[in-house]
């Protein structure tokens, strides 16, 4: 698939670049990544220009994985992405945008792509504790359905048990109850 760019009234949702590498790597070694993300650690610049150079590319060509750059004003603040075989979305910003509204702006954008071409669901998982990403994905209407294994591996290919949530491409966008 062709990357597609995405904007909202304050974000473009494009193809990260080389140029975001340095950011990407300043934003990825924040300590929140260790314990709440799935990316290397310790994270490494050359991690974020594998990352860009490699990874995304190869996600939008085959079509297993969608990844967006989150920016404002072209400045790079975060990512949104989505993983066809798991069906999970998963995003992050860095440090000095969080707590904005950002995310959910972006993430929203996404969300609304995806099932404007026929994706039927949505799945989301993080782990248990990390209450900002669960802010985000309740906004969205995501459905809290507990305390699961993952269906995406951790960094070391294990699978610990995580929250998740569901969305369907017909459900009501309001924000559910239940969630922790």
């Amino acid at each position: 698939m062709i990357p597609v760019t995405l904007t909202t009234p304050r974000l473009v949702l494009d193809q990260p670049t080389s140029a975001d590498s340095t950011v990407i790597a300043e934003y990825c070694t924040d300590p929140v990544f260790e314990i709440n993300m799935t990316t290397p650690w310790p994270y490494e610049l050359k991690h974020a220009t594998h990352f860009v150079s490699d990874y995304v590319p190869m996600g939008w060509r085959t079509g297993e994985e969608y990844t967006w750059a989150i920016r404002s004003d072209g400045v790079f603040l975060g990512m949104v992405g989505y993983r066809v075989p798991s069906g999970m979305i998963g995003y992050w910003l860095g440090a000095p945008h969080r707590g904005q509204g950002i995310m959910t702006e972006a993430a929203t954008a996404v969300v609304d792509w995806l099932f404007s071409v026929g994706i039927p669901s949505l799945g989301w998982e993080c782990i248990p504790g990390n209450t900002a990403s669960v802010s985000v994905a309740r906004k969205l209407g995501f459905t809290f359905l507990g305390l699961r294994d993952a269906l995406v591996p951790d960094r070391d290919g294990s699978t610990p048990p995580v929250w998740q949530a569901a969305l369907a491409s017909n459900d009501d966008r309001s924000e559910k109850p239940g969630w922790p």
